[in-house]
């Protein structure tokens, strides 16, 4: 069988670079890094949404707000199988912050049997 579709050369993504804050120790002891992909807030303006692995049918994701994370550092694009890329960012947020963590499920009976 032959091969009817040739390889294309991929698209080059470059990473920005930021330069860490001065006291990058300091940032350690006082913030948490997340990693994901970041999303507007569906009606809150102050806050994000961080979607952990999108590409993956097990995923979830934290909702921050905008005025806690200190430094976020852009990281390299995933791509799935059909070519389509999404960005990863790393972020710092503030130790003690209140967040929210979603992870969906399939609703199920956990006794043993189903019976009630």
């Amino acid at each position: 069988m032959p091969i009817t579709k040739l390889l294309q050369e991929p698209k080059k993504f470059e990473v920005q670079l930021y330069d860490p804050p001065k006291k990058l120790k300091d940032l350690r002891k006082t913030h948490v890094p997340f990693s994901g992909s970041p999303c507007k807030h569906p009606y809150d303006r102050d806050k994000f949404i961080l979607i952990v692995d999108p590409y993956s049918s097990n995923t979830f994701y934290y909702e921050f707000e905008s005025d806690d994370v200190e430094y976020a550092e852009e990281l390299a694009s995933i791509v799935n199988i059909d070519g389509e890329t999404v960005g990863m960012v790393l972020i710092w947020v503030k130790k003690n912050s209140i967040a929210q963590r979603c992870i969906p499920f399939q609703v199920q009976d956990t006794s043993s049997g189903g019976k009630l």
